[in-house]
């Protein structure tokens, strides 16, 4: 029986592999993209993505969908405030929209990248198993359904847990201390006002030693909130999350001496409580150059999410990749070194500021630290 043969595999339809087909395509380059989800709509894409001007946004323009982009973003979205534990208001910062890291919601940028492709690129329930080498830089991908392909360059851009990864490193990621429960507060403008106004018009930092509510406004008007807190890795096993209201009192309680309208942000959430824990793969993360596969975004570099880069450097990594193939045609390898030259310096700054980001916001005089760092920037 014939197998199937791609000359250019991409393993994963987030936002990385996605801006990697669409560069591949305005270059006249097809690529087939392999993703487990049954459909586009078969989960939710998470909350607002703070879009940099020097990362996230050139990769758009390299797949020339700047100008649509700019039709999508949140108006106010780059509004920040920051509060201690008892509600005070540290710090306010408006958006005057001059900023340069426009707010979107995920969902809106993948729909974007998804238009941009023609029907039949993303092969919608297929998930990859694993892979092996067969020489000369090729590959044979095997499927959960029991099918395989083989292709010429395989691209993992398959997230924190990459079945592609193994071929090329041994790294995995590990618990970073800090476990996060999201919740939703829904129409909040008319359902939630109080939590409205704590949070404004786009993102909200409420600061204490290990612990703290980070929040974002929504471009539906609901409010998106992130619980985080320094536990053990173990801490979300013992809350029943199927028990909404037993799961918001247990995690209130670590936040017992908080300001009611902070608490708010969970006891008034709508809907079933969210767990996750936080990982990243090593600092520095790389591998040695490995004939016909390398690896984007968090496949790539997984790291903390409290530098904001990690969908910026999936996008940038999948627009230089596509970049790097097209300037170099017929010729894999020398595309590959070029990208992953660019790759491991420009990932392990971003990895290494996101550890310090993640100690910052949560030392013991928080949320001093977060303030110290923006009165810095200016």
């Amino acid at each position: 029986m014939s197998i199937a043969h791609h000359p250019i595999a991409v393993v994963g339809a987030g936002l990385g592999g996605l801006v990697l087909a669409r560069v591949l395509r305005v270059h006249g380059i097809e690529a087939a993209v392999f993703d487990l989800d049954d459909s586009p709509a078969a989960r939710t894409q998470g909350g607002m993505l703070d879009i940099h001007d020097d990362s996230g946004q050139q990769a758009l323009r390299a797949a020339e969908l700047h100008e649509e982009f700019l039709t999508l973003v949140h108006p106010g979205g780059q509004r920040m405030r920051i509060l201690d534990k008892d509600g005070v208001v540290h710090l306010d910062e408006s958006d005057d929209g001059t900023g340069g890291r426009p707010e979107i919601d995920r969902g809106d940028l993948r729909g974007l990248l998804l238009r941009s492709l023609p029907e039949g690129t993303v092969r919608w329930g297929t998930k990859v198993t694993g892979a092996r080498p067969l020489g000369d830089g090729r590959h044979e991908v095997t499927l959960a359904d029991g099918g395989r392909f083989t292709t010429d360059l395989l691209i993992g851009a398959d997230g924190a847990w990459s079945r592609v990864r193994p071929l090329l490193s041994t790294g995995r990621p590990a618990y970073m201390g800090v476990s996060f429960v999201e919740a939703d507060l829904m129409e909040a403008d008319t359902r939630h006002p109080v939590s409205a106004q704590v949070v404004g018009g786009g993102m909200l930092f409420a600061l204490d030693a290990g612990r703290g509510f980070l929040a974002h406004r929504e471009s539906d008007g609901s409010l998106h909130v992130y619980v985080a807190l320094e536990a053990p890795e173990d801490w979300l096993d013992g809350i029943d999350f199927g028990d909404t209201e037993a799961a918001k009192s247990a995690v209130l309680e670590h936040f017992a001496d908080w300001d009611e309208r902070l608490r708010a942000l969970v006891a008034d959430a709508d809907g079933a409580l969210v767990p996750r824990r936080i990982h990243a793969l090593p600092v520095g993360h790389r591998w040695d150059r490995v004939p016909g596969v390398t690896l984007l975004g968090d496949a790539a570099h997984l790291m903390s999410p409290f530098a904001g880069e990690g969908a910026n450097l999936a996008l940038l990594d999948g627009a230089e990749l596509g970049l790097a193939i097209a300037a170099h045609p017929g010729d894999v390898e020398a595309a590959l070194a070029a990208y992953e030259e660019r790759l491991f310096p420009r990932s392990e700054a971003s990895a290494a500021d996101s550890a310090r980001s993640a100690v910052l916001l949560f030392r013991e005089d928080a949320p001093r630290g977060l303030l110290e760092q923006f009165a810095a920037l200016g």
